[in-house]
């Protein structure tokens, strides 16, 4: 295949990603009202199975954007080319009632290359958080005319998604840098409507809606060290800058009569948005190109961040307002283990990659002042080598995680989810010199 076709190629997956991803949403949850939604976990097509663990793997035939420092161990002569889907079957149960949801969403897209010796890019899209639910509740209120049936519903719709490039060097055999920057949008719209079976009371409905535009920035750093012939041990850190998003938040309180707007009052607040600082640290043991275990840890300073928040004054006026104090730190940690059989092998089997992983999450969230529910995650994987007469490289990854979200709050929603994740990653040699015979 010639180098203009597998731009073409490319190319062509890129628009078919894009496109996707603009017409699917990967969550049902009720939990992605607060803050911004559920977050993605970053992951990439090779540690999908290994619970996202990440941050001391490299390898030259892979990306890993979770560690931009991974970048300097591209292979020289590869191109490579990464794009990942989910499909989530979801169980919520709640007080006895039970629903079942499924979504499907695009994880991933980058790419990887070699810029000069030792100093590896990559280029990618990916999800930062996701925003999608719809929920209603009805009950009866007393008054003056009687019983009348309320209806609340709640639903949100959006999510914020980034885009980056990334240098990975090298500096010494045993030591890499790196770095991503991004930018940062999407929209988060969230309503409450209240509606009753009274003609002569009015519905009301609150909505928040804001746009966001950043910069986003990540720096990494790995370090190798050689255990006799054939074990390494590679340590990985991470930080990623926080910082304040200069955008503004509105809030919408409405009275509607026979769908028209009536009455109401409109908020803003400027520089609403705060980024947390998160810092992230793991540590890989490669034996002999057949096993490689890692285990991550993840911190992210959520807890000292501002958000948008209405405030109800003494007067009973409300007001929207940027503060702290309405999310928790969150803390994340992940192990995983691959076995490759024989890299060295004649036969399709011997190179399979298996992996498993395991994952336990805090809650960045909060609701009614208490934290919310604990992720706990576990996953097994394999990587199928796509083989043909010139290329035994290209992978086509397939993971499948189990998902338990668990409410700290009595009557709060638990969640289940059964999640296949597929990865194809291509790795071409287009930079290698043909001789001509």
């Amino acid at each position: 295949m010639t180098q203009p076709r597998h731009i073409a190629l490319a190319a062509l997956l890129a628009v078919f990603a894009l496109t996707a991803a603009a017409q699917t949403n990967g969550s049902n949850s009720p939990y992605s009202r607060y803050g911004f939604g559920l977050l993605g976990d970053g992951g990439n097509a090779f540690n999908k199975g290994m619970a996202g663990t990440a941050y001391a793997m490299r390898h030259g035939k892979q990306v890993n954007s979770k560690n931009p420092a991974s970048y300097s161990a591209i292979d020289s002569l590869t191109f490579l080319f990464d794009v990942g889907l989910s499909l989530q079957h979801g169980n919520l149960s709640q007080s006895g009632r039970k629903a079942n949801a499924e979504n499907t969403s695009i994880d991933y897209l980058n790419m990887g290359f070699r810029v000069a010796p030792r100093l590896g890019m990559s280029l990618g899209l990916m999800p930062f958080s996701t925003v999608g639910y719809k929920t209603m509740y009805e009950k009866p209120l007393s008054g003056t005319v009687g019983e009348v049936k309320q209806t609340g519903t709640y639903s949100g719709d959006g999510g914020m998604h980034e885009v980056y490039g990334g240098l990975g060097w090298a500096p010494l055999k045993s030591l890499s840098l790196g770095a991503n920057i991004g930018y940062l949008w999407g929209n988060l719209e969230h309503s409450s409507t209240m509606t009753f079976d009274d003609s002569n009371i009015s519905t009301t409905q609150q909505q928040y809606q804001a746009e966001i535009r950043t910069y986003k920035a990540s720096f990494g750093l790995q370090y190798v060290q050689p255990l006799g012939k054939k074990q390494t041990l590679t340590l990985g850190f991470t930080y990623g800058l926080g910082h304040r998003v200069n955008r503004t938040a509105y809030f919408y309180n409405q009275m509607l009569t026979s769908g028209s707007v009536v009455g109401g009052d409109t908020a803003s607040v400027r520089n609403a948005f705060e980024l947390p600082h998160t810092f992230g640290a793991g540590m890989a043991w490669e034996y002999g190109k057949k096993w490689r275990v890692g285990a991550d840890y993840t911190f992210q300073k959520w807890g000292d961040v501002k958000f948008p928040q209405v405030v109800q004054q003494p007067d009973g006026s409300v007001s929207y307002e940027a503060r702290k104090g309405q999310f928790s730190h969150m803390h994340r940690i992940s192990v995983g283990a691959e076995y490759t059989p024989n890299v060295d092998g004649v036969k399709w089997r011997q190179f399979l990659r298996y992996q498993v992983g395991f994952a336990y999450t805090t809650p960045y969230t909060r609701i009614d002042g208490n934290d919310g529910p604990r992720d706990y995650q576990a996953s097994v994987g394999v990587s199928l080598p796509i083989i043909n007469m010139h290329n035994n490289r290209s992978l086509l990854n397939v993971a499948f995680q189990y998902e338990h979200v668990k409410p700290r709050m009595a009557g709060q929603v638990t969640e289940n989810y059964f999640r296949l994740s597929l990865g194809l990653s291509f790795n071409e040699r287009w930079f290698m010199k043909w001789r001509a015979e």
